[in-house]
């Protein structure tokens, strides 16, 4: 291997120190193809984390690379100040699969962008500072997201423009409701909220939670406890933000975005997107109903959210993967992925569950026999895989010590197994 030395001492004399690498030797990805990159080294990698689920359909996908060149050759930027042709289009084709009534679209260049934005939305609606969020919830890394995340490895400062409660629920397997069945877990959970509702002061504004958490190490609560928490806040007049960041576009397989699997009595007031629907270019954004996203009283533009060249790709993306229901293709290989992966995990003591639904899944590792988190181990095991020719992702609440898989949704059913046996190899190494 080539001495990663030199860029790596330049990485850290010019970019801040609070910048994670992985790696005990940074790699440099030079390009990919399909599901696999490629490192200067030339060394290739099977990808199970698509730079954080962001890399959706495929790597270098022709569809989206040629939409880039030739939007690129006519223009590549003009702001929200014109129409915007490629912008109105995918607005349009969200709005129709958002499932939110009389849909309106902003679009931005992050998920934290579209969750601040979100929370601007619902702080102006209902004239309120204090927001619901759940613990071990990621959202961003802005000044209010921040102040919105419920793990404290993600969370750099106290100090907060807004008055946040956190709520129970976001987690099935671990906390004080874990030994509860499904109903019971909900109905807690909504208890909880009802409790928690009882000490703000005046009327919350809004409840952000991810479907299933990202960075938390993918957890979930049972289906349908959002859509209970939702007959609570609409007693209240309180809005429901869904934070789709890493859960829409189809990766859960079973729904098209997150917010489904809670869907009994309707839709998110506001749903924030991001990562997927650029496969890699700069695309975030919110739909909301026209009441709320219309509640705005000053000026506001974007200068790069809904870039002509970003649009462009985000149309021809969202096209390949409708087109070639990779949310099916979600569905079969990530149900077959994760049979395998339970059946390997049912003979790696070090394994303490494996969770998740379509290409969206979790291992947790913790000391054998314990329930007792085990960040080395899944640091090992992050090596190992790699230096197999396998790529992961980590994450889970404030010990990473859950290996998070998201590969692009195009993933075969040859490369799901060979991926699985790289990782069953890294998990006995230790």
């Amino acid at each position: 291997m080539t001495n990663p030395t030199p860029l790596h001492n330049r990485h850290r004399t010019v970019l801040p120190d609070w910048i994670a690498l992985y790696y005990k030797h940074p790699i440099e990805l030079t390009h990919g193809e399909g599901r696999h990159v490629w490192d200067a080294d030339g060394n290739r990698y099977l990808d199970f984390f698509g730079g954080i689920l962001t890399t959706m359909t495929a790597h270098a996908l022709p569809e989206v690379t040629k939409a880039v060149s030739e939007q690129a050759g006519r223009i590549i930027h003009s702001s929200t100040l014109y129409l915007n042709r490629p912008m109105i289009e995918l607005a349009e084709r969200v709005a129709a699969l958002s499932g939110i009534p009389d849909a309106r679209v902003f679009f931005t260049t992050s998920g934290t962008e579209a969750n601040d934005t979100a929370l601007l939305l619902a702080t102006t609606y209902r004239r309120s500072n204090q927001i619901l969020a759940m613990r071990n919830s990621y959202h961003g890394r802005s000044f209010s997201t921040v102040s919105i995340t419920g793990n404290r490895g993600w969370s750099p400062t106290s100090l907060s423009p807004l008055q946040t409660y956190y709520v129970q629920g976001a987690v099935r397997t671990r906390g004080p409701l874990a030994h509860l069945d499904d109903a019971a877990f909900t109905a807690a959970a909504v208890a909880d909220l009802e409790d928690v509702l009882g000490q703000a002061r005046g009327g919350v504004a809004a409840l952000i939670a991810e479907p299933i958490q990202g960075v938390g190490g993918f957890t979930s609560p049972p289906d349908g406890l959002y859509g209970a928490f939702r007959e609570v806040l609409d007693r209240h007049g309180i809005l429901w933000i869904s934070d789709e960041v890493q859960t829409g576009w189809g990766r859960t397989g079973e729904h098209f975005w997150g917010w489904q699997a809670h869907a009994q009595n309707g839709p998110p007031d506001i749903l924030t997107f991001a990562k997927g629907i650029g496969n890699g270019m700069s695309i975030g954004g919110v739909v909301a109903r026209a009441e709320v996203m219309n509640c705005l009283d000053s000026n506001s533009i974007s200068t790069f959210g809904g870039s002509p060249v970003t649009m462009a790709a985000g149309v021809a993306n969202l096209a390949y993967l409708l087109e070639h229901d990779l949310q099916g293709n979600a569905r079969r290989v990530g149900g077959l992925l994760l049979e395998r992966l339970r059946g390997i995990a049912a003979t790696v003591p070090a394994v303490r569950e494996v969770r998740g639904r379509g290409l969206m899944a979790g291992l947790e590792l913790t000391k054998p026999g314990t329930d007792e988190a085990d960040p080395d181990a899944a640091a090992a095991v992050l090596e190992a895989a790699r230096e197999g020719g396998l790529l992961l992702g980590k994450g889970g609440g404030y010990n990473t010590s859950v290996l998070r898989i998201a590969p692009p949704l195009s993933l075969t059913v040859a490369e799901a197994e060979e991926g699985a046996e790289i990782l069953e190899q890294a998990l006995r190494s230790i």
